[in-house]
């Protein structure tokens, strides 16, 4: 009986030290992760790709299901695209509103509404309102973005003139 308690003690003890040690992926890492993302998309609206670089993996299997309809698979083609919507330099401002995150060992999800506005051609405010979700993978001990989708926009279509594909 005493060995079995022993040996129980010793095992408890060792997956204890064991958990502590390993690295902890929680909702707040999500939390943080999503919160750069918004900060980068904000960045492009004004033209600036670097944080979206950043935060983006660069994988071929990546995908993007942004506003304007397209669905774009691989780093070089959500670059891309990236680099379209910088150039319109949108401005204004989207931030993420009754968010809900799921933290996995190595990934997790963001549910939220986009809401905010950007700018025509003209300079006019445009509403923007749009489900979204968010996927993460942990990568390198860093979460980065590999997938993006949101609700169409035909109020963004309308203000920058283009086709929803």
């Amino acid at each position: 009986m005493k060995k079995s308690i022993l040996f129980a003690t010793v095992v408890i003890a060792f997956f204890s030290t064991m958990s502590a040690c390993a690295p902890k992926n929680t909702e707040q890492d999500i939390r943080k992760a999503n919160d750069q993302f918004y900060a980068a998309l904000n960045a492009m609206f004004t033209g600036d790709l670097e944080p979206l670089n950043t935060i983006w993996a660069h994988d071929d299997a990546i995908t993007n299901m942004g506003p304007f309809g397209s669905c774009l698979v691989g780093w070089d083609a959500v670059r891309a695209e990236f680099k379209k919507e910088a150039d319109m330099k949108l401005g204004g401002k989207v931030i993420c509103e009754n968010l809900h995150i799921y933290a996995g060992e190595n990934m997790g999800y963001s549910v939220c509404v986009e809401v905010g506005e950007n700018m025509t051609a003209e300079g006019k405010p445009v509403r923007v309102s749009h489900r979204a979700t968010n996927i993460f993978e942990l990568k390198n001990g860093h979460w980065k973005m590999i997938h993006h989708h949101t609700d169409l926009s035909p109020q963004l279509e309308e203000a920058v003139e283009v086709k929803i594909k």
